[in-house]
């Protein structure tokens, strides 16, 4: 699914193109945002009314995603390569780990 590249690689392309500290910023806020909303999507079909949280998370988080790339100057990478979906969560851990 991810190609002939390893996953150093994916985040290094994929923090080449987040450079701007405001795009930053927006990614390191809006990828958890966004994370967090999955599993909430699922408990959300157990507990009424849980729904708007997961919502929320997620549409906010990709307000911040799109915000951070009009400083940026440049689209998202996904919409080159819709791949790189599953690659901004990789990049936000090792950004958490200093390796990005």
């Amino acid at each position: 699914m991810m190609g002939n590249r390893t996953n150093e690689q994916w985040i290094a392309q994929y923090a080449s193109s987040h450079t701007h500290p405001v795009n930053r910023f927006c990614h390191t806020v809006g990828i958890p945002m966004i994370a967090i909303s999955l599993p909430l999507f699922v408990a959300a079909i157990f507990v009424p009314h849980l729904w708007i949280i997961p919502v929320a998370l997620f549409v906010v988080g990709w307000i911040f995603q799109f915000i951070g790339h009009v400083f940026e100057g440049k689209a998202p990478e996904f919409f080159s390569d819709y791949r790189f979906l599953f690659v901004g969560i990789r990049w936000w851990m090792a950004k958490m780990r200093g390796r990005a």
